[in-house]
């Protein structure tokens, strides 16, 4: 038989104290470090994509022999080239570009003895111009229709919704631009087929504007015309719709994937059993959420309205960066689609860098 303490003392065993809850350790930074890490991400992606590009131009040789061989006399030649640096070693020729890029030198146009961020001052307003036309058409009809798409779910309007966002997604950007001319424009004369603007409304806002942005539509607002106005909005119509539609695709498939996922929450469960109606579940709980991955998105649509611009505007001939990077490969100026395509690598990847802010700022669970 055994003895207890209890027992032999007459006093009571003493229970030991439970241990304090440790605290859980949360994973992960907060909204500071978060935007820290995504700031520094910039720099190791742009000198990445630099370096790809420097190399990549050069296989074809240096620059001025790309240009202008066989437009100019052997020893005219070689002094051009060796007065540039090009005749120097590869690696040399790196280290003074990335020395450049440091001082925001992005080279000099051999076609237009222009520099680089002249091209962009000069034709850079009217991508932007032509992206935000853009981004707005991929909202007003992707996402509309990317909830109807969920609503009608596994009916025939989702699968008709559903090759449509496809179509959007694998027409090229040149066909469909071909085609909306053809239909729009040549056989139904509604929509001007090319330009910015008439010759008539260019004349009237380098006269009127003092200032001008190089954005038509900002520039026509400032002359007081609502016919310039009117008639800058009926030429974007059809390279934004062109342009527009390729994210469009995405961003309804994007809303009708994430719409369904939500409608299969739990929250949204309860709030089904109590009663609540179908009609009001999408729009009360289940849209709203949707719309957060779009944000997360856009950065890499721009990636792909820049790229995708390059040949709406040199369908619709809107004279923009996209439009001045073609002429510059027909030239086979490779210092100017060098510098732009590395300004367009920073301009990417600042704006990735916004929208991941903005993700963080409206949903906390992205910061960890």
């Amino acid at each position: 038989m055994t003895t207890t303490s209890t027992e032999l003392t007459g006093e009571p065993a003493t229970v030991p104290e439970a241990a304090p809850p440790t605290r859980r350790r949360r994973t992960g930074g907060g909204l500071g470090s978060y935007i820290t890490v995504r700031f520094l991400l910039i720099f190791p992606t742009v000198f990445i994509l630099v370096t790809t590009v420097f190399f990549l131009m050069r296989t074809t040789g240096d620059p001025i022999t790309a240009a202008l061989g066989g437009r100019l006399a052997p020893a005219e030649l070689a002094e051009r080239v060796a007065a540039a640096g090009y005749d120097r070693p590869l690696f040399t020729q790196y280290l003074e570009y990335l020395g450049q890029l440091v001082r925001l030198d992005f080279g000099t146009t051999l076609s237009t003895n222009q520099p680089v961020l002249e091209v962009l001052a000069d034709f850079g307003a009217a991508t932007l111009e032509l992206a935000v036309y853009a981004l707005i058409v991929a909202f007003v009809i992707g996402i509309p229709l990317g909830r109807f798409a969920a609503y009608a779910r596994d009916r025939w309007p989702d699968a008709v919704l559903r090759v449509f966002a496809i179509l959007c997604y694998a027409t090229p950007v040149f066909f469909l631009g071909m085609l909306l001319k053809l239909v729009f424009s040549s056989s139904l004369g509604w929509l001007p087929a090319n330009g910015r603007a008439s010759t008539r409304t260019e004349i009237l806002i380098q006269t009127s504007v003092d200032n001008p942005t190089g954005i038509y539509l900002i520039d026509a607002i400032k002359t007081g015309s609502g016919e310039a106005v009117r008639d800058v909005l009926e030429h974007a119509i059809l390279p934004a719709v062109a342009l527009g539609l390729l994210t469009a695709g995405v961003f309804l498939r994007l809303v009708r994937t994430n719409v369904i996922g939500t409608l299969g929450m739990g929250y949204v469960e309860a709030a089904r059993s109590r009663g609540v109606g179908e009609r009001r579940l999408l729009r009360k709980h289940a849209y709203r959420p949707a719309l957060i991955p779009i944000i997360t998105v856009i950065g890499l649509q721009i990636a792909l309205l820049l790229g995708g611009a390059v040949l709406t505007e040199t369908t619709f001939e809107w004279r923009g960066l996209g439009f001045q990077l073609s002429e510059f490969l027909q030239a086979r100026d490779f210092v100017a689609v060098q510098g732009m395509v590395v300004l367009l690598a920073v301009v990417v990847a600042v704006t990735n860098f916004v929208v991941d802010v903005v993700a963080a700022l409206i949903d906390p669970r992205v910061r960890y």
